[in-house]
This record gives C-alpha cells, sequence and structure tokens, in this order.
C-alpha cells in the first residue's frame, strides 16, 4: 500500500494532465472540476502517506540508474505543502482565468509540475531528483510565457535560460560526485564523504560547486536571482503563488542535502552559503523596497525570504551538535513561506483583476471598501514581516537565536565575533525591510486614496474559490503563529529528523528576550518607511500620492552582465564551431590542389545534372552547411539519449 501511493502521488497528476483538452471539449465546468479534484485527491494521498513514514520505493532500472522515492520526515512535509499549495491556486484559477485564452496548455503543464514537484519532494537520491528537477523546470516555463506578451516571452527567456544552464551545471556535479562517492542516495553519500581521501576534497568543493548553482538557480539565490523579479509580474497570479511560494523550495531542498550529506560542519563550504544568503537576504530586501510594482515587489520579497532561509541552512552546519533552533527555524520558514506567498499573491491576482494593472499608482486605494481581503492581505503582511503572533514570527526568532546562539559559542571559545554580529545585524535590519515594503504595499492599496480614473469596483470581487483558498492560508498563518509550542514545534521535529537535528528544547517566544529582535526589526522598519519610503520614494501631488520608481535600470543585473557575456560566448562558440567545420573543408581543398596539380579542370552540369551547360566547377566553402549538418546530428543524438535514458 505504501508504496503503491509513492508512485500515485508521482504518477497521478502527469496522468491526469492528459484529460485536460478531453474534457474542455466537452465542457469547460469538467476541466475546471478536473484541476480542483487532482491537487485535493493528491492532499489527500499526502496526509494517508504520513501513517507510513519509512515508506520507500525503488524502481531498478528506469532512467538506466534506477529511480529511488522516499517518505516521511520533510519529505512528508513539502508533498502536505505542495499539494496544499495545488489545491490552493486551484480554486482560484477558474475565476484568475475566466475571460482568458490558452487555459488548457496552462492547466496541462500545471499539473505535470505537480507531478514532476511531487518526485522531487519524494526522492531518495540525488539523480531521482535530478530526473523531476528538470521535467520540473520545462514545465513550469510554459507558466512564466502563459500570457504571450514580449514581456512575458523575455520573461520566460530569462527562466528557461536559467533553468537549463543550472540544470547543466547541477548534472555536471552529479556526475564528479557519482564518480567520487560511488553513491548518490542520500543516507548513504554522509558515509562515503567521510571515507574520501583529502586529496581528493577539492573535487568534492568543485562537484559541490556546480550543484550549488544548479539547485541554487531555481532557488533565486544570488547572483542567479534574475528570473524572479522578471517572471512573476507576467506570470499569471495562480503560477506566481507556485513558483514563489513552492518551486523555489526545491532548490532549497537541494541545498539542504548537498550542506546536510556532504559537507556538514565544513566552515568553507558553510561560510560560502552564509555570505550568499545574507546578500539574497539584503539585496531582495532592498529591490522590494524600491519596486513599485505589487508583483514584482512580492518576488523581490521571496527572493530576501530565500536569503533567511539559507542562513539558516548555513547555521545548521556552523552549530553542528547544538543546531536545533537552526534547523527548525529553517524547516519553518519554508512553510511559513509557502502560505504567506499562496495569500499574497492570490490577493494579487484579485487586484489585478479589478484593475488590470499591478502599478501602485494605478491600484492606489482600490481596497479601501475591502474589508475582507484587508484583513487577509494584512495576516500575510504581518506574517512575513515578523510581526508577534503570526507565524512567520516563530520562525524568523528561531533563525535569530541561532545566530545569537552561535556567537555565545564564539564568546565563550575566545573567538571573534565581529563577522556574526554583523550577520545578525544584517538579519535585523533585513527583517526591517521587510516590515516597511510590506506596509508601503498596504498602506498603498488599503489606505490611500483612490487613483483618478481607477475601474469602478466589482461587487463580487472575490469568488467563493478564491475567497476559501485565501482563508484557508490565512487562519493557518494565524493559528500557527499564535499555537508554536502545540504545533509548529512538533511539525519542526519531525521534519528536521531528515537534517539529523538534535532533539533541542522547547523555546518561550513570546519572553521579553525572544520579543526583542521582532521589536528592533519594527521599529527598523518604521523608521525606513518613514524617513526613505514617504521621503524619497513618494511625492505628493495635487492628484494624490505618487510612487516614485528610483531605482536605476543600469543595474540590471541581467542587462548588465548576464546577456552581453552570453552574447560574447555564444559568438565565441558560433566562431570556433565555424573554424571547427571548415577545417574539413581547407582539408579537401588541399588534398585536392596536391593529388591533382596537373589534372584538368573537373566539368560538372551547370544547373541541370543530367542535360544543362557544362561549365568548370565552383569552389564551395560548405561551412554554414556543415554547420547546420552537425546541429542537426546534435540535436538527433541528443534525442536519442534521452529515449534510451526514458526507455
Amino acid at each position: 500500500m505504501e508504496k503503491a501511493l509513492l508512485l500515485f502521488l508521482v504518477l497521478f497528476p502527469l496522468l491526469a494532465s492528459a484529460w485536460v483538452y478531453p474534457l474542455r471539449r466537452r465542457s469547460r465546468e469538467y476541466r475546471n472540476r478536473l484541476i480542483q479534484i487532482v491537487p485535493l485527491v493528491e492532499l489527500a494521498a499526502a496526509l494517508l502517506l504520513l501513517l507510513w513514514p519509512e515508506a520507500s520505493l525503488e524502481l531498478p532500472g528506469v532512467c538506466g540508474f534506477g529511480l529511488r522515492f522516499q517518505a516521511g520526515s520533510l519529505h512528508g512535509l513539502l508533498a502536505l505543502v505542495s499539494a496544499f499549495l495545488w489545491a490552493g491556486t486551484g480554486l482560484n484559477c477558474p475565476s484568475y482565468f475566466a475571460s482568458a485564452d490558452g487555459c488548457n496548455r496552462f492547466y496541462f503543464f500545471w499539473l505535470l509540475t505537480l507531478g514532476a514537484l511531487m518526485g522531487v519532494f519524494l526522492a531518495a537520491d540525488l539523480f531521482t531528483l535530478f530526473v523531476f528537477f528538470e521535467m520540473m523546470s520545462f514545465t513550469s516555463y510554459v507558466w512564466v510565457a502563459q500570457n504571450e506578451t514580449e514581456e512575458a516571452l523575455r520573461a520566460g527567456q530569462t527562466y528557461l535560460a536559467v533553468a537549463v544552464i543550472g540544470g547543466m551545471a547541477l548534472l555536471a556535479g552529479l556526475i564528479l560526485l557519482k564518480h567520487l562517492l560511488g553513491t548518490l542516495v542520500f543516507d548513504a553519500m554522509a558515509d562515503a564523504v567521510a571515507s574520501l581521501p583529502p586529496e581528493k576534497m577539492s573535487a568534492l568543493y568543485a562537484a559541490g560547486g556546480c550543484a550549488l548553482a544548479g539547485f541554487g538557480a531555481k532557488a533565486g539565490m544570488f547572483p542567479l536571482h534574475i528570473w524572479l523579479p522578471k517572471a512573476h509580474p507576467v506570470a499569471p497570479a495562480p503560477a506566481s503563488a507556485l513558483l514563489s511560494g513552492i518551486l523555489t523550495k526545491s532548490g532549497i531542498f537541494g541545498v539542504l542535502i548537498l550542506s546536510r550529506y556532504l559537507f556538514w560542519a565544513d566552515l568553507p563550504w558553510n561560510t560560502v552559503v552564509l555570505a550568499l544568503g545574507v546578500v539574497t537576504m539584503v539585496l531582495g530586501a532592498v529591490l522590494a523596497l524600491f519596486s513599485i510594482d505589487l508583483k514584482r515587489t512580492l518576488a523581490c520579497s521571496s527572493m530576501s525570504q530565500i536569503g533567511f532561509i539559507l542562513v539558516g541552512v548555513a547555521m545548521q552546519g556552523f552549530l553542528t551538535g547544538e543546531n536545533a533552533l537552526a534547523a527548525w527555524g529553517t524547516v519553518l520558514h519554508m512553510l511559513n513561506h509557502s502560505l504567506i506567498k499562496l495569500v499574497l499573491f492570490v490577493s494579487a491576482g484579485v487586484v489585478y483583476l479589478g484593475t488590470h494593472s499591478l502599478n501602485l499608482n494605478d491600484i492606489r486605494g482600490w481596497g479601501r471598501n475591502k474589508p475582507v481581503l484587508k484583513v487577509l492581505f494584512f495576516i500575510g503582511a504581518a506574517s512575513i514581516a515578523g510581526v508577534p503572533g503570526f507565524s512567520g514570527y516563530v520562525s524568523k526568532t528561531l533563525l535569530h537565536e541561532s545566530i545569537v546562539e552561535y556567537v555565545h559559542v564564539l564568546e565563550h571559545a575566545g573567538m571573534s565575533t565581529g563577522w556574526f554580529t554583523a550577520v545578525e545585524w544584517l538579519f535585523l535590519f533585513s527583517g526591517g525591510l521587510t516590515a516597511a515594503y510590506m506596509t508601503k504595499l498596504f498602506v498603498a492599496i488599503f489606505l490611500s486614496n483612490r487613483a483618478i480614473g481607477q475601474r469602478l469596483p466589482v461587487r463580487g470581487y472575490l469568488a467563493p474559490g478564491t475567497l476559501v483558498a485565501l482563508s484557508a492560508g490565512a487562519a493557518l498563518l494565524l493559528f500557527l503563529g499564535l499555537t508554536p509550542g502545540m504545533t509548529m514545534e512538533p511539525l519542526a521535529q519531525w521534519a528536521a529528523q531528515f537534517l539529523r537535528a538534535d532533539a533541542g528544547h522547547s523555546v518561550h517566544y513570546f519572553t521579553a528576550v525572544n520579543l526583542q529582535g521582532a521589536l528592533i526589526s519594527l521599529g527598523i522598519g518604521a523608521a525606513v518607511y518613514l524617513l526613505v519610503v514617504r521621503g524619497l520614494l513618494m511625492r505628493q501631488e495635487p492628484e494624490g500620492v505618487v510612487y516614485l520608481d528610483r531605482w536605476p535600470r543600469r543595474l540590471d543585473l541581467e542587462n548588465l552582465v548576464y546577456r552581453p557575456v552570453l552574447s560574447v560566448l555564444t559568438f565565441v562558440g558560433a566562431l570556433c564551431a565555424r573554424v571547427a567545420a571548415s577545417v574539413g573543408d581547407w582539408l579537401v581543398l588541399l588534398g585536392e590542389k596536391i593529388l591533382f596539380t596537373k589534372a584538368p579542370g573537373i566539368f560538372v552540369p551547370k544547373h541541370d545534372e543530367n542535360f544543362g551547360t557544362y561549365g568548370r566547377k565552383p569552389r564551395h566553402f560548405l561551412t554554414e552547411e556543415t554547420f547546420s549538418f552537425d546541429l542537426m546530428l546534435a540535436g538527433g543524438g541528443l534525442i536519442v539519449l534521452l529515449l534510451y535514458l526514458l526507455l
């Protein structure tokens, strides 16, 4: 039974996707019911799988190396969260796409991505994870390009480029790991690393670095975050909720595996992850603060929250035997961020349907007379800002306390604490920026005067399905935040078994010591909002407040660095290929000159082989033709290789 459940969770959405088009031909209602029922069935199956926490499944020979799946702990939690988010967005989709084109295509790949993501989170080895990770990357590309506008296609191009480059880096890393360790099974990798000779550690770092680039690209980690701010503003709101809420966690899941099973307590590795996490955390918050696009702000916010999680990943390695707080904070912030972005992005979709804009100057004041949406959005905003009483406060407190705990460890050992004291203050500062940009959004949408020329509000602006999805997510955020000891700690202890965290101890979240960090962040947020947002990023005009976009466009990392570098590499690659392809032509020509030095000219038909007028043979250089033929052969070879691996 348990083996069948594991396979069912992966295959059921993949098989159900084939029914999207036939059911739509019969009725739109039938198709909509399908995309709502499938995630609910998945959620029920994920809950049922909890009865068998040790369940595992191996499919030998599939894709060449075989596929392995494992239930329990973090596997089970992420599968549950995935199914819940799909169920929530499934309730929202019919109303969001009520008048949209291309829905069948979206729903088809929407279900395919659900099956692929289940394969990622239930994987028991890196090869299985890689197979479904790449499948997920390509199926979710359609979400970004769904609207087929110029901006959407360009953002899709960026998303696909990052996915392909990250996938190739990940594949290179896995090949090196397989060669070094002889296994890619999670539980066996730690033992294999322990017996690795010291002279091979440099190769292990190279393999880990390649894999980190692959997983970090999907997570939105700096400097591979460029797809996040571009993809979310153009993707449909249900897709944004999933891209931000759960697909980024697939990358974090990979980073956790690398950090826990390959580089546990490794100082250089954890230092790199911590540095990348801090930069991602601060930069994402700064970008969100300057943005005047609702969904772009939420996208940059996701980047920042990924940075918070990466800080927790690194702190687990630094604290080694006493890492419960870091492990709990990491797992719980993954959970909280998923629920928060379900609420915030679905709310953003409601605002977009009502205004047909995401610019704060156009949507300003739209939610003034909408108390239900105002309360639901506030719960999500307060949670991500770390306000006490909401779930985000609990996970951020645990992450903050893990940094403080390591500072005390260093002090006790008589070592310098300067770097980690700076990390702590950057953590609190980023939390303050989070509070500032969420206050900016809330004030703009729900408290400001209505923008001139705004569309008249519709009475039934919240569809029943959308209201259920938002209410369920917001209720969980409140319930978890008010009962951390009863709900969140047991969840964290269960999920942290995968990370082999220590038992830990119960935390009193609402004592003065633990509230201090949150209050410092909220104080910083209030100061930033009053001094920076209202002083520099807003201007009062006769028709009302105008939000200013002061972020320099020339600082766009994609246009400043990545696209020029890729253009140069493409030119160099094409030049090398053309030179290589021309070598054969030149050798043939040289041989002809040497072997037929005194031979008469060779005559060939000028136009028609059989009846045309004869003339001297022209000199043909087949560079372009040969290069095209080589590319065709390479593509054919890749197709044959994929068929071999799959069959």
